[in-house]
Formats: C-alpha cells, sequence, structure tokens
C-alpha cells in the first residue's frame, strides 16, 4: 500500500487494544455483542472530530465528509493491522472506534462490513 494515511491513529495501540479485546472475548462479559469499542473520541462534531483525529484533508467540514473520511480510514486501518475495525456513533452521539467480533473469530469479517 503506497501512500497510506492513517492521520491520528496509532498502529501499535490500536493492536495493543485489539489483542485485549480478543482475550476478553474469550471471556465473555455482560453486552459483549458483535464488536467492542476500542477508542471513544467523546464528541460528535465534525470539526473536533477532523482535529482528533488529524483529518486535515477533508474539503469541506460537513458530517457526510467526515463520515466518509472515516470510512475510507476504517478501511485502510482494517487492512493494516489485518482485523475489522470500523467508526460508529454511540447512543450519546460521540465517534468511537469499534473491533468487529465475528460469531467464530477464526473468519475475517468481508470488507464490505466496514460502517460509519
Amino acid at each position: 500500500m503506497d501512500g497510506v494515511k492513517i492521520y491520528g491513529l496509532c498502529l501499535e495501540r490500536l493492536r495493543f487494544q485489539i489483542t485485549n479485546a480478543k482475550m476478553r472475548r474469550e471471556r465473555p462479559w455482560p453486552g459483549c455483542g458483535e464488536r467492542v469499542m476500542l477508542e471513544c473520541y467523546n464528541t460528535g462534531g465534525p470539526d473536533d472530530i477532523i482535529d482528533i483525529l488529524e483529518l486535515y484533508d477533508v474539503k469541506e467540514r460537513t458530517f457526510a465528509e467526515v463520515n466518509e473520511k472515516l470510512e475510507d480510514l476504517a478501511y485502510t486501518v482494517s487492512e493494516l493491522v489485518r482485523d475489522q475495525v470500523m467508526f460508529d456513533y454511540t447512543d450519546e452521539g460521540h465517534l468511537g472506534l469499534y473491533l468487529a467480533l465475528p460469531e467464530d473469530a477464526s473468519v475475517r469479517l468481508p470488507c464490505e462490513y466496514v460502517a460509519v
């Protein structure tokens, strides 16, 4: 992958968080479902998201543009860490980065599963 941008995400930190999430998956806890939150950014505003994740090449500071960039970023990071990650919003409207947890942990989800 030439010219890969991961913006404000740290791959080493994400790999650590993914490893911990998979270990927790072996010991289910209440609320453990199809995905687990790796990071929460405690904001849902496009300007804050752009600043936190350093998405400075977003053309327009709109939800649509930011969500499109987040979808591309999730795909890129998923390929780099070899696990399916996605951005989504919490019930409170805060952006979060999630790890998809398929029923069978040995099965990798298809790329189309990435959602924003």
